[in-house]
């Protein structure tokens, strides 16, 4: 049963439960190579364990424990060991059990991808190990995702940043053979609303045959800031002027329709639907009117909700010798970053900064050049932040997206 991830002490004892960790996977000579830590009880070579994940039992054909480059087989490992299973198939941050207890560890914080780039394989037959290598990357890499696009069909990688995806297009070269025709980098930009605005639509059509009739009244609304949720549907219609079977669909119309706003076309988040009124028709309504009728009035209430663009920030941790500080912080700067502070070590100074992460894109090569091949770099997702008003205009008129 889901307890919504409530903390439950598990004691670090190699007779207990068994309770163990995947944290990395990795392609090996003899198949996908699982390193596991095992937080309670004992995992043995032929023992059948259970993928809390997926629900799936498994048979643990070979257990090793790694030694530099060197594997050694092993009959078992206890709690509080690091080792490695083969031929199990699985994705990082999956936990197995024994099937005694449904206990799964934490899941892990994962961020949503901040840079998105086309991708195709050059040759035809190479769209086989294109598509091996690009499932085993996922499963390796929850912050690395793919999608199709629905109008053009073209192939999208998402990640953390620049570097993060030039590192896969490399691998589908080294590892897999594939060479890769690859778009330009594109931020994964994201709308969200500022103020509450009412809507009233109503959905009808009739042309021959039953027709189409939903009604659907109510608001929309920022969520309150920090909150963790991205869409909270909320029916506050007290009696049945909407039909209760006809509700999920509602919902489902708004949920779709938040994933493309109308400034950009990005997906809108931080959003609140509310539904306290509306009308149905005992022939001509249906499912499908109602997730109509909910789909239009969010873009009828939408403009009236005062849209902006948020933009990913970036925490940006540059490292430079001291005598290149100044122009290190006058580029940071110039790219809209904010110093947060500047620390000095030896003969090096580490700035740390939030910077937008479109200013971001050729920042490695600006700085070789700013400190002689000195200095370097390192970020992480920071949050979404709305971007400011000559910046939008030039954004919402550059077409980006």
């Amino acid at each position: 049963m889901n307890k919504d991830e409530e903390k439950v002490l598990v004691p670090s004892d190699p007779r207990g439960p068994l309770i163990a960790y995947a944290f990395k996977l990795e392609q090996g000579p003899f198949g996908q190579l699982t390193y596991v830590r095992v937080y309670s009880g004992e995992l043995k070579k032929g023992q059948m364990i259970t993928n809390l994940s997926t629900g799936k039992k498994i048979k643990v054909p070979r257990l090793v424990r790694c030694h530099s480059d060197e594997l050694q087989d092993i009959d078992s490992a206890s709690a509080g060991d690091i080792v490695a299973l083969f031929g199990v198939d699985c994705a990082t941050a999956d936990t197995f059990t024994d099937g005694s207890v449904k206990l799964a560890m934490q899941s892990m914080n994962i961020a949503d991808p901040v840079v998105t780039l086309a991708i195709a394989p050059k040759a035809r037959d190479m769209s086989a190990n294109f598509s091996k290598a690009l499932n085993r990357f996922q499963k390796e890499d929850p912050t690395f995702r793919v999608e199709q696009d629905k109008e053009s069909g073209e192939t999208i990688i998402s990640g953390m940043g620049e570097l993060h995806l030039e590192i896969y297009v490399e691998r589908l070269k080294r590892e897999y053979n594939v060479d890769a025709d690859v778009g330009k980098p594109k931020v994964a930009y994201r709308e969200a609303i500022t103020k509450r605005a009412d809507f009233d639509y109503l959905h009808k059509k009739q042309s021959g045959g039953q027709g189409q009739y939903g009604r659907v009244c109510g608001y929309i609304e920022p969520l309150p800031e920090g909150s963790q949720e991205k869409f909270v549907f909320e029916n506050a219609i007290i009696g049945s002027a909407i039909p209760p079977n006809f509700i999920p669909a509602v919902s489902k119309g708004f949920e779709e329709v938040v994933n493309a706003g109308s400034l950009g076309g990005w997906p809108v988040e931080g959003v609140k639907v509310v539904i306290n009124d509306g009308n149905a028709h005992a022939v001509d309504s249906s499912e499908m009117a109602f997730k109509l009728a909910a789909m239009y009035a969010f873009r009828q209430a939408y403009p009236q909700a005062s849209p902006t663009v948020l933009e990913p920030v970036m925490e940006v941790a540059t490292v430079v010798p001291v005598e290149f500080q100044g122009v290190c912080v006058g580029a940071i700067n110039q790219m809209r970053g904010q110093i947060l502070d500047s620390t000095q070590e030896g003969d090096d100074v580490t700035i740390t900064s939030h910077v937008p992460l479109q200013q971001l894109f050729g920042y490695s090569s600006a700085l070789r050049s700013l400190t002689q091949g000195k200095g370097e770099y390192s970020m992480n997702f920071f949050e979404y932040r709305a971007v400011a008003g000559d910046e939008l205009k030039k954004l919402l008129g550059s077409g980006a997206g």
